[in-house]
């Protein structure tokens, strides 16, 4: 992965893609774009960058990988970066471990109004990254279509998912679809391990992202949260306030108005499985949704 982020690093100083931007960022009205070291984020960032590339913003820096959310607040605050891709939900959570808010509306009305100082949030996407149960579709086919579906059912079945899926969803999934499962087994964070031990049989029912390529590739189904367990997670960029420039903010925002979910999703297939340059997909992504200048 650190070879990745270096040669990335290199093609973001070059001069051979449009979206390529030669500034090294640190100083008073530079532009640090932050990402994690997930792909999905990546390609955020980088999109991020030539939308602001193409709104004439100078000295555009994509700096991954930033770490934490926790790292990431503190470097927004020092304005040692200056926006990040993030997630509705996880992010309102991080300002608020007592919210009930579910909905996209609600989950974006909250963040906004618990933000503290010298942050701001801009536009939310169509586009959502969230968990969903899925299952295979003999076991969709048998009935099971809803989570309250899957609820009256529990108990006959194994399931997988992250690590902290016990502490997080154990007793929510509980209290509000009686579900109580089996077994439950710890795979990996919607990755390779959980597909592979949905596609043996060894788990029944597994935690995926609704971006996952792997969802269609294997016919899995994914379950209709007829309850809204999992909070909502568009995607919606996070900025230091008063970093961007309006123009700035309006192009970040034309992003958003055009990255669905169906989008994001290929993207993702892109350059994860395809294998191809992020700053190609990202220009790509641009160019499709007239966001930038014609060459």
């Amino acid at each position: 992965m650190a070879a990745l982020f270096a040669g990335i690093a290199l093609l973001t100083a070059s001069c051979g893609n449009p979206l390529a931007g030669g500034a090294e960022g640190g100083a008073t009205g530079d532009i640090i774009i932050g990402a994690s070291d997930v792909g999905e984020s990546l390609l955020l960032a980088q999109i991020y960058a030539g939308a602001l590339r193409n709104a004439g913003a100078e000295n555009v820096t994509v700096r991954p990988p930033v770490g934490s959310r926790e790292v990431v607040v503190k470097a927004l605050q020092d304005k040692s970066l200056s926006v990040v891709p993030d997630y509705s939900g996880n992010l309102l959570r991080y300002f608020d471990k007592d919210t009930q808010a579910t909905t996209p509306q609600d989950v974006y009305a909250q963040l906004k109004q618990k933000l503290p100082p010298g942050f701001e949030v801009l536009e939310q996407a169509p586009a959502e990254d969230k968990d969903l149960l899925v299952v295979h579709k003999e076991l969709a086919d048998s009935g099971i279509r809803t989570f309250s579906d899957l609820g009256k059912r529990c108990g006959e079945f194994v399931f997988g998912g992250p690590g902290q899926w016990s502490s997080r969803w154990k007793d929510k999934i509980k209290s509000l679809y009686g579900c109580e499962f089996a077994e439950i087994r710890t795979t990996d964070t919607g990755g390779p391990v959980t597909v592979a031990a949905l596609k043996s049989g060894d788990i029944q029912v597994a935690d995926l992202f609704s971006t996952s390529s792997s969802i269609a590739a294997n016919g899995f189904v994914p379950l209709v949260d007829d309850k809204n367990m999992f909070p909502a997670q568009n995607i919606v960029p996070l900025a230091a306030k008063g970093t961007l420039s309006p123009k700035e903010v309006d192009a970040l925002n034309r992003v958003s108005a055009a990255l669905t979910t169906d989008q994001l999703t290929e993207l993702n297939v892109q350059f994860s499985e395809e294998k191809r340059n992020p700053l190609d997909v990202a220009e790509e992504f641009l160019r499709r949704n007239n966001l930038l200048a014609p060459a």
